[in-house]
């Protein structure tokens, strides 16, 4: 925390002091979460709230405080971006009980009864809140908006159970799963991503959506791996030091569904174990996935690499690390580039693989 000071009387100023003491005694972790001057502006943003609560008591307007719930998680998610969204949740949801523990110190009668009112409203505001982030105008265009809004949203909340329903129910509804991989599962990645990068949320949040999408992959994969087999085979791997490994993994299931066989290296695939797993599995078709820019020299020496050495296979490049640049691909000796793994999957079954 640490937003302004107020000049408290006495009264709040006793109240907001035992206040921050019990949040250390629910939460010893804090103590080490927050050095002095955090702590300093803990006990000086309790103040705060307390005099806005009592504004808002006298006012008796309900959106006021509300407004201001929200307005403050999402000011100290931005200034404290070590501490996940949840995490953030947490301890506000925690420091409104502990003002409802106290209310009565301060409220008395019907005061008392709409300032525990307007503390169950403010609870609610900032559990919604969790979820509600500016995401991007790509986002929002395509099909099944919703579904990817949702899905996105039981994610940012952490919300396993819920967020594996709504794929489930996606599927079960009948939508493809073609669609479902690459107009719900790929563009929300796609956006926790930047969402990360952007610094909004934090690496442990990134990689639980991972997991959490990993885990809706694993429903299909009795679907995918039963289809007829075309005797061809994808090697697909994420370059370097890489460890966003969803892009190839995804691009690797689109493939086996479609009838090929597939070889996932995984992440931080070093050139030498590449270049021995083409020599091995004698692929059709390599496939390279770059996230992180820093990765692009990397990837250009594994292409230089197996054109040498294989110079007849196919090679295709992709990943979000290409978009950032001016179609740096057409300069690397490389057959194709695409930003979608269906796309890969429409050139693949021409004859230009054969």
């Amino acid at each position: 925390m640490g937003l302004l000071s107020v000049g408290a009387d006495p009264k709040i100023r006793s109240l907001a002091q035992q206040i921050y003491e019990r949040h250390f005694m629910l939460d010893p972790k804090l103590a080490d979460v927050y050095d002095d001057q955090q702590k300093e502006s803990m006990y000086q943003d309790i103040l705060y709230n307390l005099d806005y609560l009592s504004i808002a008591v006298k006012l008796r307007d309900d959106f006021l405080f509300t407004d201001y719930a929200v307005w403050l998680y999402e000011l100290l998610c931005n200034l404290m971006k070590h501490i996940d969204r949840d995490r953030m949740r947490d301890q506000m949801v925690q420091h409104y009980r502990l003002l409802i523990e106290f209310a009565p110190k301060l409220f008395e009668e019907e005061d008392l009864v709409y300032a525990l009112a307007l503390l169950d409203k403010a609870i609610a505001a900032t559990v919604e809140a969790v979820a509600q982030m500016k995401v991007s105008d790509p986002f929002l265009n395509g099909v099944h908006v919703n579904l990817r809004k949702a899905y996105l949203e039981a994610l940012l909340r952490s919300e396993t159970r819920h967020a594996l329903h709504i794929i489930e129910e996606a599927s079960t509804s009948g939508i493809p799963l073609v669609e479902i991989y690459e107009d719900i599962l790929q563009p929300t990645m796609e956006e926790v991503g930047e969402l990360w990068h952007q610094g909004r949320i934090t690496v442990d949040k990134e990689h639980y959506c991972t997991s959490t999408t990993q885990m809706a992959l694993a429903q299909f994969y009795k679907e995918v791996f039963s289809q007829p087999r075309k005797n061809r085979t994808i090697l697909t791997s994420c370059v370097g030091s890489e460890l966003h490994e969803m892009g190839g993994r995804m691009l690797s299931d689109l493939f086996e569904y479609h009838g090929w066989d597939s070889v996932y290296l995984g992440a931080a695939v070093p050139m030498n174990a590449l270049l021995s797993a083409v020599e091995v599995h004698h692929p059709d078709l390599v496939a390279l996935s770059v996230t992180m820019p820093q990765h692009l020299p990397l990837c250009y020496e594994m292409v230089k690499a197996l054109r040498s050495r294989f110079p007849a296979i196919k090679i295709a490049v992709g990943g979000r690390a290409f978009s950032m640049t001016n179609e740096l691909w057409r300069k690397w000796p490389v057959d194709i580039y695409t930003q979608r793994a269906k796309d890969l999957v429409a050139w693949a079954s021409t004859e230009k693989i054969a």
